[in-house]
């Protein structure tokens, strides 16, 4: 199968770096033109740099603008008024004991996880209605069906998203446009990697050691028994954004190592 988005413009949030700069790189390697996205212009501008560097001949630019906030959205949304593919990836996750999460953590990643993807499937799903073509894709995770007691608030904006992925997906019946989530298990992305590390020193343990023992005492139901790689989340976040994924709408598609047990 060979996927090829020529023509198509991608915008993906979060994509300076982890699963985002995976996507963005992936999609890049289709032929779309690829948008990256990110609060601060000088991380932008190197991730575009080591995309341009690892393929050549794409097409990547940048925009900074925080996700997070309606007024950022707002500006994301005047600098590109139109996409073909729309990957919702920004997202925070912080572990804390459900007593110690306080109203404005709640809030905030509400925020961040959720608000973000309504906000910029609003300003541009009416178009690819318009053009009968388009996909969006929400990054949720496996947390959002498997909530973790580790941080609950997190597990509830994963939720959050697939139900809105359905809802908007019903309001593509009929066309060619597509809305997806798409679930990752634990991944040895940047902001995990520092997690991961911490929790080695903590523990007096190698980091390899204690990204084993994570899985293995939080995710004891993982077949994959190890952290996904970012490149193996967004091979499946390519796939949704082409074109020979047009049957696949409505759909939350695991891919986070057969953590969650049940067969539907």
């Amino acid at each position: 199968m060979k996927i090829d988005l020529s023509g198509k413009t991608a915008l993906v949030t979060g994509s300076t770096a982890g699963i985002g700069n995976a996507i963005a790189r992936g999609l890049a390697e289709t032929g779309a033109e690829v948008i990256v996205n990110g609060r601060g212009q000088a991380k932008v501008d190197a991730a575009i740099t080591a995309i341009a560097k690892a393929v050549p001949g794409a097409k990547v630019r940048g925009i900074a603008a925080d996700v997070s906030t309606a007024e950022g959205c707002k500006a994301l949304l005047a600098a590109l008024p139109e996409v073909d593919i729309l990957v919702n990836n920004a997202g925070i996750f912080e572990p804390k004991p459900f007593f110690d999460i306080p109203d404005e953590d709640w809030s905030r990643f509400y925020e961040v996880n959720v608000m973000s993807g309504v906000r910029l499937s609003r300003g541009y799903m009416q178009g690819m209605l318009k053009r009968n073509w388009g996909r969006i894709v929400f990054i949720s995770s496996e947390s959002g069906l498997n909530i973790p007691t580790e941080m609950i608030h997190y597990g509830m904006t994963k939720t959050a998203q697939l139900a809105i992925a359905r809802g908007l997906a019903e309001l593509t019946k009929g066309t060619a446009v597509t809305v997806n989530s798409v679930l990752p298990g634990p991944t040895m992305s940047e902001g995990v990697e520092t997690f991961v590390k911490d929790l080695a020193k903590q523990n007096g343990q190698s980091v390899e050691e204690a990204a084993s023992n994570f899985v293995k005492q939080h995710r004891p139901t993982s077949l994959l028994q190890r952290f996904a790689s970012t490149e193996e989340i967004a091979n499946l976040v390519v796939y949704v954004c082409s074109k020979q994924a047009s049957a696949t709408n409505g759909a939350a598609l695991r891919a986070e190592g057969g953590i969650v047990n049940t067969i539907a």
